[in-house]
């Protein structure tokens, strides 16, 4: 399983930059997890739109969905151009009504994910785990049956984290503050918060992401470095994972 890393910022993207989205590929399988401002640009790097197989959203905050709605028109002249009739499942939980009905469109269809069950995609389990957000959130915990990646979403500090994230080879967290900052009340966690869920879950690799537009983000690093011993690395776009042999 590979990760390619699509957008990283927090809120809202920094100059050529992207908020919250990820490539998530096993074998011609092509999952986007997320589609924040600036994600769709950026994907075009990776991938033609059209082989993107399925979508996976978190919330319907605009810096996770933002491009959700310039996907729908890239599939819809692309079907136009290269006569295709077909259509992009797009996940997203029903528990925001009007969110979830925008992400059915001519050539997309939404479908309802139950964040209590296992959602299979493709080759691609899915677990979820809801978040503290102001509004209804889900984490993942996505594999392939080979390794796991968790991806925390948007959240402040919970003590769930360390047993949902437990042995992944990836973790992917929140980290929108400094360690020196509490993020709590806005939904969010900083260097502190994501490194102790590293220590605790054993996780083999530690990425910072939903960074902040201030400040040094290297900071971020070294803040988490004092809590978690393991490989630390700090979100950009293009930034390529695929577990170790």
């Amino acid at each position: 399983m590979k990760l390619t890393v699509i957008g990283c910022w927090g809120g809202y993207p920094a100059p050529d930059g992207a908020t919250s989205a990820y490539l998530i590929e096993k074998d011609d399988f092509s999952l986007l997890v997320d589609a924040g401002s600036g994600a769709l640009s950026k994907l075009q790097n990776y991938k033609h739109v059209m082989d993107i197989d399925a979508v996976v959203l978190s919330h319907y905050h605009s810096d996770h969905i933002a491009d959700i709605g310039v996907l729908q028109y890239a599939w819809l002249v692309n079907s136009f151009v290269h006569d295709r009739n077909e259509i992009l499942p797009i996940y997203g939980h029903s528990e925001d009504l009007g969110g979830f009905e925008s992400l059915t469109h001519k050539n997309t269809e939404g479908i309802a994910y139950d964040p209590s069950k296992t959602l299979e995609i493709g080759p691609i389990s899915i677990t979820f785990q809801k978040t503290n957000h102001p509004v209804p959130c889900y984490g993942m915990r996505i594999t392939d049956g080979e390794s796991v990646i968790v991806y925390t979403a948007d959240t402040s500090f919970k003590q769930e984290w360390s047993e949902f994230a437990n042995n992944a080879d990836l973790l992917i967290t929140d980290c929108n503050f400094y360690e020196d900052q509490d993020g709590s009340s806005a939904g969010h966690m900083n260097s502190k918060d994501g490194a102790m869920i590293a220590k605790e879950a054993h996780v083999q690799e530690l990425l910072l992401s939903h960074l902040p537009q201030f400040g040094d983000n290297y900071d971020l690093v070294q803040e988490a470095g004092n809590y978690f011993t393991g490989e630390i690395r700090l979100a950009k776009e293009g930034f390529v994972w695929e577990k170790s042999r």
